[in-house]
């Protein structure tokens, strides 16, 4: 803060009197520091003797002793800084002025203010500093800028606890709500029937994992499922795609829906009745609520900051990210590397986060590793099989598969019945539900999955498509052109 005081020539905003008053109140009365100990962290003081006592009165606090001004003394002598605040006369000081610690929550809330102005006027000085420097790349500043922006409000307002009166409450309106719902889905759906009866849709504040190796069509389920929502439910989606371009991926999008080869959309080889067909059968998926990022090498700070913008503006009930191991995690920004396992590990708790903090769900595809392929019999992934980090199963509330024997040359599934342009949905972990395996039908020609009592679906509603322009994008296309091939799952 010494920084902005010869900036600005003037004094960060600040009470001493109130944090000695604060500091007093707690080394008089024994139950005090309930009331503050969720408001008040040491850098919420300003005064550096202050913040070295409150230091030492949390650490007394963590080891279950009570605090008065003796311990707090002996803490201080452990911790070096002591004499530095004016030893023990000073802590004594601090007690004298105080007659009642019937206002200290009061008071801890204004000092908890007081130190947020003096971190947003900090940061607002930093944004300012890096914005005249001519490196600096602009919309990077911005996500940062937007970041510490969301950690300062997350590290200050702490959300507080609810009576069972009031969760009661709130539990019977949301049950009520599901009982008069005539389908039963209470999420996001996702437009297959068996898997929708089995989830009740995607759910809010879930972390979601759809897993798979190369080729079996992890893509073409989530793309399917996102258009069984927009078009048919009128979700509005956000799907951040590191492996395609949103060119490619909405070229898929028209195969599934026209119904023609995405091979000849690929090529352009179209003859006059399929464009006919193609424009006739397009006109809902153009007009579909469905915002797609392309950006590369998504890091979580940028996903984090595009998603809370997205849900402000579209209110986006459904977040889908394919796919998590092409994302980059502080981790390897700060280290230039570091342990790949630790990253996604930062990588998913940050999915989750995200899920809870926006209140919707929020689906991360993932690669399977190399040991499904090393197994005998039918080769049926399980969770061991996911990719890099055990936290990724950890974190998600529910870990799905998708598995083609066909893939694998099997005509036949485990019950005997045929394989052929099929395709199982895995449920291999399901947080707040069970388990199942669900058959859907895989049509490799157009990517796509859909119920097995399939029938083309004519949705009259309409939405729109949204590819946002990344014009300080400077980033090559990584898509792997050998997805293209046919059959041409993801």
């Amino acid at each position: 803060m010494d920084d902005l005081k010869k900036k600005y020539g003037t004094i960060p905003p600040n009470d001493v009197l109130l944090e000695q008053a604060i500091l007093g109140a707690l080394m008089l009365e024994r139950d005090a520091l309930s009331s503050v100990i969720d408001i008040l962290k040491p850098g919420c003081f300003y005064n550096i003797s202050h913040q070295n006592i409150y230091r030492a009165i949390e650490e007394i606090f963590k080891d279950s002793k009570p605090v008065d001004i003796l311990t707090v003394k002996n803490q201080m002598s452990k911790n070096g800084t002591l004499e530095a605040i004016g030893g023990v006369k000073y802590l004594a000081e601090l007690t004298l002025p105080v007659n009642s610690t019937a206002n200290i929550e009061s008071y801890a809330r204004i000092i908890n203010e007081l130190s947020i102005k003096r971190e947003l006027i900090q940061n607002s000085f930093e944004v300012q500093n890096n914005a005249y420097e001519p490196s600096t790349d602009a919309f990077d500043l911005l996500d940062k800028t937007q970041q510490t922006l969301y950690e300062i409000s997350q590290s200050y307002i702490r959300k507080n606890f609810e009576t069972m009166s009031t969760l009661m409450q709130k539990a019977l309106i949301e049950l009520e709500a599901k009982k008069n719902r005539k389908d039963g889905l209470t999420g996001v759906p996702s437009g297959f029937i068996e898997l929708d009866r089995t989830t009740s849709g995607w759910q809010k504040s879930d972390l979601v994992i759809i897993a798979s190796r190369p080729g079996m069509g992890k893509t073409a389920f989530a793309v399917s499922a996102m258009r069984n929502a927009s078009i048919e439910y009128q979700k509005p989606i956000a799907f951040f795609s590191l492996e395609m371009s949103s060119i490619q991926l909405v070229n898929r999008l028209i195969s599934a829906e026209s119904e023609i080869e995405s091979e000849k959309i690929r090529k352009g080889t179209l003859s006059e009745r399929e464009w006919e067909q193609l424009i006739s059968k397009t006109d809902a998926l153009s007009s579909a609520p469905i915002y797609i990022d392309d950006t590369p090498a998504l890091s979580v700070m940028e996903l984090r900051a595009k998603a809370r913008r997205m849900k402000t503006k579209y209110d986006i009930q459904l977040v889908i990210i394919d796919y998590l191991q092409l994302m980059q995690g502080e981790t390897h920004k700060n280290t230039g590397g570091g342990n790949r396992e630790q990253e996604i590990a930062f990588i998913s708790r940050s999915l989750k986060k995200l899920a809870k903090e926006l209140d919707i769900p929020v689906i991360a595809l993932s690669q399977l590793s190399r040991e499904v392929e090393k197994r005998g019999g039918d080769k049926r992934p399980q969770l061991s099989d996911l990719r890099e980090s055990g936290s990724i199963e950890q974190d998600a509330d529910m870990v799905i598969f998708i598995y083609r024997p066909e893939y694998y040359g099997l005509n036949q599934t485990a019950d005997g019945s045929p394989s052929i342009n099929t395709g199982e949905i895995i449920i291999a972990k399901h947080r707040n539900g069970s388990l199942k395996d669900v058959q859907l039908r895989y049509i490799g020609k157009y990517t796509k999955f859909s119920n097995l009592e399939y029938a083309s679906s004519s949705s009259e509603d309409k939405a729109r498509i949204i590819i946002p322009s990344k014009i300080n994008k400077g980033h090559k296309n990584t898509s792997d052109e050998s997805t293209e091939n046919t059959p041409p799952p993801f």
